[in-house]
């Protein structure tokens, strides 16, 4: 790969590592831990993640349960769990705060199949705009006679062959994620 056009490719790879992190965040009725790892908790006045003030873990399939390491912050992991957008109310027992999922309706799973779809969308055009700017640079090299016609068509060949290359892995784990929210 030439080295001019490796840093277009990496912000793809960021592009696609920017969605499977969004997907992970989009609750498909099952209890999974990683919902919770945008979360900050107001700790001793300093917004901190909610993994490092407490224990997490999944007991049942659609329970998550939260131990904090000091019971005294459980009204401030119960305010930012409410303040969220999971849309889920967290009951406690004093020592541990419990996350139940409800089984999604298939409405809602639908509407989440949809959700999906577009925030793939808004991925592949940010792909696309990243070749649209490779393809700019690569021009401008050429009008400034740094490479020849030849190199400027094979360096649009590579922008364009990972291109498609990052569309089809997008395509992919769209369709997976899709896949998992439509289980039942």
């Amino acid at each position: 790969m030439d080295s001019r056009i490796e840093i277009y490719e990496s912000k793809m790879v960021k592009s696609l590592d920017n969605l499977k992190e969004e997907f992970s965040t989009i609750r498909a009725g099952r209890a999974n831990p990683h919902l919770l790892d945008k979360l900050r908790v107001d700790y001793y006045g300093t917004p901190s993640p909610l993994q490092s003030v407490a224990n997490i873990s999944v007991p049942e399939a659609r329970v998550i349960q939260i131990q904090p390491w000091e019971s005294k912050i459980i009204k401030d992991i119960e305010k930012a769990i409410l303040a969220s957008d999971l849309g889920l109310t967290p009951s406690n027992d004093g020592k541990v705060i419990r996350l139940i999922f409800p089984e999604l309706t298939e409405d809602r799973r639908k509407e989440l199949v949809k959700d999906v779809k577009k925030r793939a969308e808004n991925a592949k055009v940010a792909v696309r705009n990243i070749r649209r700017e490779a393809n700019d640079a690569i021009k401008k090299l050429n009008k400034n006679s740094e490479i020849s016609e030849d190199e400027m068509k094979q360096l649009e060949e590579q922008v364009q062959k990972f291109t498609d290359k990052f569309i089809t892995d997008i395509d992919k784990v769209t369709e997976d994620k899709s896949k998992e929210i439509l289980t039942v």
